[in-house]
């Protein structure tokens, strides 16, 4: 029995949506993008990233069997409402709150309140502590790769984010449960987690 392709889209085509389209095409690799915005105004930007990035609507992009949010954190509400529920969907949320102070989250994690707004999805925090402009550049680097740190509240969740996070390159490392090592790349009132920023994984010879 052949088994099922993974389907990607991101949700956002701003810098962070654009660099994460470009870690798709480097690879070769099948992704729509989509936005507020129609997708005949993000055609042109898609298709200069690559062939393998293709526009289009909300509603379509939402099929997807995996979805990466790269809205800024305030807008993830809408996006939200725009299915129902999220059974059988995998989110990989790429937002910070920086500037949003603990008691607007409930004291939680980011990640962790925002969850909330997407019931039934496996939720993933991860590709979130890199800049625009290193994200969109190529993550062998320096000698190893580049890190992509990933938590959940879901183990099985992960497991697919680490393998997508493998194909494009960057080198995944699971930090536990959002509101355990989470914490680590969390953006929290005005400041950053402490392993923001810390994004090379070299193989020990």
């Amino acid at each position: 029995m052949r088994e099922k392709t993974m389907s990607y889209a991101i949700i956002g085509f701003g810098k962070i949506g654009q660099a994460l389209a470009r870690a798709f095409a480097r690879k070769n690799m099948n992704v729509t993008v989509a936005s507020r915005r129609p997708p005949e105004e993000l055609a042109a930007r898609a298709q200069e990233i690559g062939a393998t990035v293709v526009a289009r609507s909300l509603k379509d992009a939402l099929k997807a069997d995996t979805i990466i949010l790269a809205v800024p954190f305030g807008e993830l509400g809408e996006v939200a409402k725009a299915l129902p529920r999220w059974e059988g969907k995998t989110i990989i949320d790429t937002t910070n709150a920086f500037g949003v102070s603990p008691e607007e989250l409930d004291g939680l994690p980011s990640s962790a309140f925002a969850a909330k707004a997407f019931p039934g999805a496996r939720f993933v925090k991860g590709f979130n502590h890199l800049i625009a402009a290193t994200l969109a550049t190529d993550p062998v680097a320096e000698g190893g790769h580049r890190v992509v740190f990933l938590s959940s509240n879901e183990e099985e969740a992960v497991a697919p984010v680490e393998e997508l996070a493998r194909q494009l390159g960057f080198a995944p490392v699971k930090l536990g449960k959002l509101n355990e090592g989470g914490w680590l790349v969390h953006a929290r009132g005005r400041t950053w987690g402490q392993l923001i920023f810390q994004d090379v994984f070299k193989k020990q010879q």
